[in-house]
């Protein structure tokens, strides 16, 4: 029997919709900014996404895009500036950046009240202890789908392979969170189909194109697949869709599961940052197009 699919591109689609209604209804907009530091073509499509998305819901969104050679002190800076902006609610530094950059010091630097990615130590140790507020909208978008399918999490064998700080630890975090029963594994754990197979819930972000076979799968097992790798020029996630498909019994494609969540959670986490700090709604200008020096901002 065929797996249901987890349809990520209409819940999201559904997602953006109310969203946009809602802002529609605001006297001010929620502002976010992102930054993009250095080439990564991985990257512009993202933040392009993004961009793109705000426009559709009406929030007001900044961009700043900044050469590989931008330094640490220069970032940080332009952070600092961002933080000030009454404009900006959320502020959004796309990953990964040029190695001279410490990710650690650029996530610290953002106000947590702008945390819209949930990164900073404040919220993580917030996640940690049970109490989310600004989480990773990734690991956020994965659990609204589980239960926007009404799939019980509560007492379930959890396996995550990938402990990333991205994806994999916060996710296993607001899995366990959920009463799951959550085990993580990586690169140098042994033997990874023994602890696969044992999973009700299977989250895959490893970052390895079709890691995960249909004999690595529990039968009628949910299995969400994060990764996303291009493979002669399609596509493909870590999970082989083509044969777990038929042995799952949820499973998420790749394109159109989990990427179109990570996105309406950027959005949906924007507004709720904006609504959590009143004091810093203040209506936005006309759209404009500003040459910064060694930044490149541009606006909608």
């Amino acid at each position: 029997m065929a797996a249901v699919i987890i349809d990520g591109k209409t819940v999201a689609e559904k997602i953006r919709a109310r969203i946009k209604a809602e802002v529609a209804k605001l006297k001010s907009k929620p502002g976010l900014a992102a930054i993009l530091v250095g080439e990564n073509p991985a990257s512009k499509v993202y933040v392009d996404i993004k961009r793109k998305t705000c426009d559709e819901v009406g929030i007001y969104s900044e961009l700043y895009k900044l050469p590989d050679s931008t330094t640490e002190k220069e970032l940080l800076q332009l952070i600092g500036k961002l933080n000030e902006n009454k404009k900006i609610h959320a502020i959004l530094v796309q990953m990964p950046l040029p190695k001279h950059i410490s990710e650690e010091k650029i996530l610290a630097a953002i106000a947590l009240e702008k945390d819209v990615d949930g990164f900073s130590p404040e919220n993580i140790g917030k996640l940690v202890s049970g109490k989310e507020a600004s989480v990773p909208c990734t690991p956020k978008g994965v659990i609204r789908l589980l239960e926007e399918y009404k799939i019980e999490i509560l007492g379930k064998n959890a396996v995550v392979i990938g402990r990333s700080n991205i994806v994999g630890k916060p996710v296993a975090l607001m899995l366990l969170n959920r009463d799951a029963t959550v085990t993580v594994c990586h690169s140098k754990t042994t033997d990874l189909a023994k602890h696969t197979r044992n999973a009700d819930i299977l989250v895959v972000a490893a970052g390895k194109p079709k890691l995960v076979t249909a004999d690595m799968v529990k039968e009628g097992a949910v299995v969400i697949d994060v990764g996303i790798n291009r493979v002669d020029g399609k596509l493909v996630g870590d999970v082989d869709f083509e044969t777990v498909s038929r042995k799952a019994g949820y499973i998420t494609p790749v394109p159109k599961g989990v990427g179109p969540m990570t996105v309406a959670m950027l959005i949906e986490n924007t507004l709720d940052l904006f609504r959590k700090n009143p004091s810093r709604q203040l209506s936005t200008g006309p759209s404009r197009n500003s040459d910064l020096g060694v930044n490149q901002k541009t606006e909608n």
